[in-house]
């Protein structure tokens, strides 16, 4: 039989993030010592009134079809955390619960976006934000930023890439993959580039809204005229530990909420009812779990951080939230060990899973191709040893 693909299936690219992890399983498979630091799952397990409340649900038989939207006392309690950790105002019609957050990003790209128009991403960015705005047939415009910079844009950045075609913005903060977060006042600068453009809506990616070592997370729809134009995405995933149970959300300006009810409504319908009970009681539940895992993972990234710096050659930045480093390794291009030779990120990293048997992302995938992430959502004695391979092998090119 022909097969036929699809052109924009044939076109898009393989999350690289995933494309490394099926990589590190298979070579874990077959006896091999992989430091896996590529995924961005946290190592702890869900909190126990979490699980408990998704048990709950089972033996009561909350086991059907869930409305869309999601259920009504699920959405009321993100509309409480909003106000609550936010200082928020949202109604539940605003709020729509979808199999994780990178559903809820699909939904809105998707249910805004016509062929042809721009959206703007800051690089480095989330491997799914440009793939998924391809896939809407959308035209990607990316504003560079630089280890120097803290991986921040400026306003003037912004305000040069903005065009009469221009119709969505999507960041994340604290970031994926650079662990950077915008102050209240960078996002004030560029809250007034976008107030002389009225047509663009911005889609604000905080699902690491709880690993934030700043003491402060500050929305940007929380900027004056900002409320109606800003797409919030969070979930539960990195904040509560809950990576495999799929739950995510929007709060968004209810013709965009609307309008991802329609989307979602003929894709998947409403995501899985135990997760749901189990979302309300992460969202209404004792938040004690949450702050430990961020204090441990505070404390992992001043471990790595300390052992970076050591490392000649390699820049890096204190990230200041999620759990990742996104490293400048761009001086190690050109060199060698033995037949080996550096030419991009996706040798270093292709070198360094082979030589020091520690897995890492190629920065390409993320819009910089002169960097490497790694996470740091694992155990401290992994991440030492992980960094004591790392800079063995990088001491041996040359």
């Amino acid at each position: 039989m022909l097969e036929h693909i699809a052109a924009r299936i044939a076109t898009l690219e393989e999350s690289a993030t995933l494309q490394m992890a099926a990589l590190v399983r298979e070579l874990k498979a077959k006896g091999e010592d992989i430091i896996d630091l590529t995924l961005g799952e946290p190592d702890f397990d869900t909190p126990i009134h979490i699980k408990e409340a998704a048990k709950q649900a089972i033996d009561q038989g909350i086991t059907k079809y869930t409305p869309v939207a999601g259920f009504l006392e699920l959405r009321k309690s993100i509309v409480e955390k909003l106000k609550r950790d936010n200082q928020i105002e949202y109604t539940p019609d605003q709020i729509v619960v979808s199999t994780g957050a990178k559903q809820s990003i699909a939904n809105v790209v998707m249910s805004v976006l016509n062929p042809g128009e721009e959206v703007i991403i800051p690089a480095p960015y989330w491997v799914s934000y440009s793939a998924i705005s391809h896939l809407a047939e959308a035209k990607v415009v990316t504003i560079q930023s630089s280890v120097e910079a803290e991986y921040k844009i400026t306003a003037a950045q912004l305000e040069q890439a903005i065009t009469p075609k221009t119709r969505l913005f999507i960041f994340s903060s604290p970031c994926n993959p650079t662990g950077s977060v915008y102050t209240k006042e960078e996002l004030e600068a560029l809250a007034v580039v976008f107030r002389k453009h009225p047509n663009i809506i911005i889609l604000a990616d905080e699902i690491y809204e709880y690993i934030n070592f700043t003491g402060a997370h500050c929305s940007i729809a929380t900027l004056e005229g900002m409320y109606d134009r800003t797409v919030i995405v969070n979930g539960f995933s990195k904040g509560f530990a809950m990576t495999g149970w799929r739950l995510g959300y929007i709060a968004a300006p209810l013709w965009v909420a609307k309008a991802c009810v329609k989307m979602q409504g003929q894709f998947t319908s409403g995501t899985c009812s135990i997760t749901q009970m189990a979302g309300e009681a992460a969202m209404r539940g004792d938040m004690q779990a949450t702050k430990d895992m961020c204090a441990q993972y505070l404390k992992r990234r001043d471990v790595v951080y300390a052992k970076l710096k050591e490392m000649q050659g390699v820049k890096v930045n204190l990230p200041t939230g999620a759990f990742y480093f996104f490293t400048d390794i761009s001086s190690f291009f050109g060199k060698k060990n033995g037949a080996t030779l550096i030419q991009n990120s996706s040798d270093m990293s292709m070198y360094l899973l082979a030589d020091a048997k520690v897995s890492t992302v190629s920065g390409d995938a993320f819009g910089d191709g002169n960097c490497i992430r790694f996470s740091y959502a694992t155990s401290e004695d992994k991440l030492m040893l992980a960094m004591d391979r790392i800079a063995e092998s990088l001491a041996k090119l040359s």
